[in-house]
């Protein structure tokens, strides 16, 4: 019996591939980004394994967090009394960095909406292929939020700092044609051609040296995990300040409603 349960884990000649499956909208959770990271150090220790690609099922690549989650709407109403319930959403995050601490080059394949914490997933691969149906958005200040899953590191050096600075202050759904200008994403294809597209590209990284590969990567991403580590760590903190506040809980409101939230400042 597989340890995954959320996603689905295969090998295509000498590329990994990790499936999401939580469609429509692929929420992630602990559980979820704990599975990725536990698949993607399977495919470190894989010496068959040269690169992996990222691709979900359903409707959105992911959506981000559940905030309309009675779950979550639990642990949040225990974080504003208690801030050591805050440990479930600080575990996340450690997991989170697990990602950004694997060895070898990953493609999300990007074919429906990437929001929130789902763009921070896509932004922990090193290349993103995509399709002009997609949507990238940093969707935490319409939600009354502080930006999470270490965009505020990893968002600025994709981007650029303006750029980034321009998708956390309007919370706006950057288009797959917009990614693609902005070096957002790396490829552009129809939406029924971006799974193949991704594989195609990490087949092309697989032809190469696997211990060149490794220590290419390395260099170009020293520091990488220890500066999202750093990140989440005050992302953190800005996120549960903001969790207490009346804001906060408009804009989830907002958002479920699907208007526009009449923030008050408090």
């Amino acid at each position: 019996m597989s340890k995954y349960t959320d996603i689905g884990v295969d090998k295509v000649g000498h590329v990994g591939l990790i499936e999401i499956r939580k469609p429509p909208l692929n929420f992630f959770d602990v559980a979820l980004i704990n599975q990725i990271a536990d698949a993607l150090e399977d495919f470190d220790v894989d010496v068959e394994i040269r690169s992996s690609v990222l691709a979900a099922q359903g409707k959105a690549f992911c959506a981000g967090a559940n905030f309309g989650d009675p779950a979550r709407q639990e642990q949040e109403a225990r974080a504003q009394n208690d801030p050591a319930s805050n440990l479930p959403i600080n575990h996340l995050y450690v997991q989170a960095v697990r990602i950004f601490r694997n060895k070898k080059p990953i493609v999300a394949a990007v074919h429906g909406a990437a929001i929130g914490g789902g763009l921070g997933l896509a932004v922990s691969a090193d290349f993103r292929v995509t399709c002009p149906e997609a949507r990238f958005s940093a969707n935490f200040t319409k939600l009354g939020f502080h930006p999470g899953f270490g965009l505020t590191a990893t968002l600025p050096e994709l981007i650029g700092k303006n750029n980034a600075e321009l998708m956390f202050y309007t919370s706006r759904r950057v288009t797959g044609e917009e990614a693609y200008r902005w070096g957002l994403a790396n490829v552009l294809v129809r939406q029924d051609e971006v799974r193949a597209a991704a594989m195609k590209l990490a087949a092309e990284i697989a032809e190469c040296s696997p211990l060149g590969l490794v220590s290419t990567r390395a260099t170009m991403r020293a520091g990488l995990a220890e500066r999202v580590l750093a990140a989440t760590n005050h992302e953190l903190v800005e996120q549960t300040k903001l969790r207490a506040t009346e804001d906060f809980k408009e804009g989830v409101k907002a958002t479920s409603e699907r208007r526009v939230a009449n923030f008050r400042g408090r």
